[in-house]
Order: C-alpha cells, then sequence, then structure tokens
C-alpha cells in the first residue's frame, strides 16, 4: 500500500531515496511504495530483456 511517498532508487549509492526529489541521472523513479524501488533494477532488467525477446519476434 502506497503512504503517498515518492520512492527512488539511486544507482550511485543503491539506496532508496525517500520524497519529492528532482529526478537525475543516479536515480530511477520515482515508485509508490520502497518495496518498488528497491527491485528497480530488476524491473529495468525484466522490462529490457521482455522487450529484447519482442524485437526477435
Amino acid at each position: 500500500m502506497s503512504d503517498g511517498q515518492q520512492y527512488w532508487f539511486n544507482t550511485k549509492t543503491g539506496q532508496v531515496d525517500v520524497g519529492h526529489l528532482k529526478p537525475g541521472a543516479t536515480l530511477m523513479g520515482p515508485y509508490a511504495t520502497r518495496e518498488q524501488a528497491e527491485r528497480a533494477l530488476q524491473t529495468a532488467r525484466e522490462k529490457s530483456e521482455a522487450w529484447d525477446r519482442a524485437e526477435e519476434d
């Protein structure tokens, strides 16, 4: 459940940042939950693999 906060995955630190942040090169998000932000790299990898498979078809 979302608590109204925004969560960002910081690729530089490997940590989740909380709050209204200005998107930058090291931030992925915003995400509605901390758990989604924690999985940001895995989610991006899964989407990229799916796009690669779709291009092969």
